[in-house]
């Protein structure tokens, strides 16, 4: 039996993983798909603190695991698929056909990166259509690519590219960008950016074996780019579709909570999940850090 179990591996994951094993109890942590969380497909990060240089999301994130490891938190390399919060103790099955049965639950799933939906874009996946710079910008080496998005993430992923590629186009669907001023300011200094304003990609191109280019739409207008990389940085949704009908979930499928106290008394929710405004590392941990201690007050009063 496990006293606390932890769904996700992100800043969330670890934090609270690393607050409860350290509150005296038994703690399993489920990795999920990426061990890490987002911050794994980050490039570096100056505003975490502790670091007075910056440090590579990777860099971080495996920091975290190590330390939640030598702490005693067992990290098991799974992802849960099913779970079952109708009585106690708590239930959840993973893909490996291991089960876990806990005295409390943390999710801390975080969120997926969105897609344009566009068949074009499914064809190419893999192929020159990526969500990750920081995983695939290495092979657009000399290359020219796009970056699709007008946020933090889009704005990040464009600067990061130009170590790489020999241009980057930034594909903005409105006339201004969401990211922080000072991430705008860094990408109009950057001579191998070009923004492109007001533009929608109404089809990603290739000869079937590799992207070509895109074929965008501004105001009924079409234009065509050739390029041979495209990365799409339009947002992410939570990863909740295996709590849907287990615990409240706001319109936008975001776990309802109050502080961290999901619906389900003795289940937890802390990061990304159900935090759809802040979005940063901190939060999440912070959150990751609330949501232990009230699980340890949880079992204090359950036991």
């Amino acid at each position: 039996m496990i006293d606390i179990l932890v769904i996700g591996s992100g800043p969330a994951g670890y934090t609270a993983a690393i607050y409860a094993v350290r509150a005296g109890y038994k703690v399993k942590l489920i990795t999920g798909n990426q061990d890490g969380g987002q911050l794994t497909i980050t490039s570096f990060i100056e505003n975490y603190p502790g670091f007075s240089e910056k440090i590579s999301g990777p860099q971080l994130m495996t920091q975290m695991r190590r330390q939640a490891e030598n702490l005693g938190v067992e990290v098991e390399y799974d992802v849960i698929e099913s779970v079952d919060f109708s009585g106690k103790p708590f239930f959840c099955k993973g893909e490996a056909g291991n089960s876990y049965e806990s005295r409390a639950v943390i999710v801390a799933t975080g969120a997926n990166a969105k897609w344009l939906g566009l068949e074009s874009e499914d064809r190419y996946k893999n192929r020159g259509v990526s969500a990750c710079a920081t995983c695939d910008g290495f092979f657009f080496k000399n290359k020219i690519v796009a970056v699709i998005g007008g946020g933090n993430a889009a704005v990040e992923e464009a600067i990061y590219l130009t170590n790489f590629a020999s241009k980057v186009f930034l594909i903005h669907r409105r006339d201004s960008l969401r990211a922080e001023k000072i991430m705008q300011a860094r990408l109009m200094e950057n001579p191998k950016i070009e923004v492109v304003w007001n533009s929608r990609v109404a089809e990603i191109l290739g000869d079937e074996k590799k992207v070509t280019g895109v074929l965008l739409e501004n105001s009924g207008e079409l234009r065509k780019i050739e390029l041979d990389g495209v990365f799409v940085a339009i947002g992410h949704a939570p990863a909740t579709e295996i709590f849907r009908g287990k615990l409240d979930l706001d319109e936008g499928g975001y776990i309802v909570v109050d502080g961290t106290k999901t619906s389900v008394k003795g289940v937890f929710a802390a990061g990304d999940v159900c935090d759809p405004i802040y979005r940063q590392a901190i939060v999440s941990a912070g959150q990751g850090c609330k949501a232990a201690i009230d699980a340890d007050r949880f079992l204090s009063i359950e036991s």
